[in-house]
């Protein structure tokens, strides 16, 4: 078989693509989740962040409950809910559902933590972590009281707290469930209080590892990705959308982690971030090696290309057979 040029396989790509994709074929989640799954290292424990994003296009409110899996700097989305309440708020039932099917595509012995914000907080969610014996770390709202030993119940702001210097408060009670509290006041005057069962002295290191969930929505939703830029107001159809953009991302900030580490690595500015994304990375090397002429290595070429023919030919053989699923 002739191999294609770039161009040709773009060209043949766009043609296959061209069927009414979100009206005729049906997405399998759960493979989408595998498939995602299987770009982190085996063997490894792996952390769950949890968070929302939402937009509006028109009157069409979307409103994404989202969770990522990571190990190292790696995190790519994992399971993915739209939730049809008019961009409120998720309830608990919406993220005990999301968590659930998510432990049981990972196992429970190996998930290491769960990361979440201030909108993560309730008595049901929380007694749900709580009694799955997982270790998680929860951002709380300053308003939540926090009841200690010695049963007197008392608020963030009554803590003598000073900049650099977190308090670390051992089995307290906060919404009714029994955990660790971390505290720190920030510099603009703001409370970081942390509540979960994982690692007391380590809980601040570990709930800044939900930063990246912020970089990924924001990746996705512009900066290369633009899933904001759809017209698509169909939940069922944003869905399968939303799986497409993951995949790409994930397929990305991957290639992006393996370029960084193997070829040449991300330069570091002065704050001590890179100075651009893993995914961003990945993103402009694929637009490297997709220009004619270009001059990256042949190598990674040659691999990449094998997987947009492979791509193509899946994309052509369901066009072909109008299979669904």
């Amino acid at each position: 078989m002739k191999a294609l040029s770039l161009h040709q396989m773009k060209r043949e790509f766009s043609r296959a693509a061209g069927a009414d994709f979100f009206r005729e074929v049906e997405i399998d989640y759960h493979c989408v989740a595998a498939l995602l799954l299987s770009l982190l290292p085996k063997g490894k424990k792996l952390r769950l962040c949890i968070d929302r994003t939402e937009w509006d296009f028109g009157r069409c409110q979307v409103n994404i409950l989202m969770i990522l899996v990571g190990y190292g700097e790696l995190q790519i989305p994992l399971y993915w809910e739209l939730l049809d309440n008019k961009s409120g708020n998720s309830n608990a039932d919406d993220r005990i559902s999301l968590l659930a099917y998510c432990i049981e595509m990972i196992g429970k012995n190996r998930l290491g933590l769960v990361v979440g914000d201030r909108e993560f907080v309730g008595h049901k969610w929380v007694k749900y972590l709580k009694d799955n014996g997982l270790n998680f770390v929860m951002r709380m709202p300053k308003s939540h009281l926090i009841t200690t030993l010695d049963g007197l119940r008392r608020t963030v702001s009554s803590f003598d707290l000073t900049l650099g210097k977190p308090i670390f408060l051992q089995n307290c009670q906060v919404d009714g469930i029994w955990g660790h509290v971390w505290l720190s006041l920030l510099e603009n005057g703001e409370y970081l209080f942390l509540f979960g069962t994982a690692t007391l002295e380590f809980m601040g290191q570990f709930y800044r590892k939900r930063w990246s969930i912020e970089a990924c929505f924001q990746n996705l939703k512009g900066r290369g990705f633009n899933l904001e830029a759809t017209h698509l107001k169909s939940l069922t159809k944003l869905k399968k959308l939303v799986a497409l953009v993951s995949i790409t991302y994930s397929f990305c900030i991957g290639l992006g982690l393996y370029f960084h580490k193997k070829v040449q690595k991300i330069k570091t500015k002065k704050h001590g971030r890179k100075s651009v994304s893993l995914s961003r990375h990945g993103l402009n090397l694929i637009r490297e090696i997709s220009r004619d002429q270009t001059t990256a290595r042949s190598d990674l070429i040659l691999k990449i290309r094998c997987l947009f023919r492979w791509i193509r030919n899946q994309l052509s053989h369901y066009q072909a057979l109008k299979i669904v699923g």
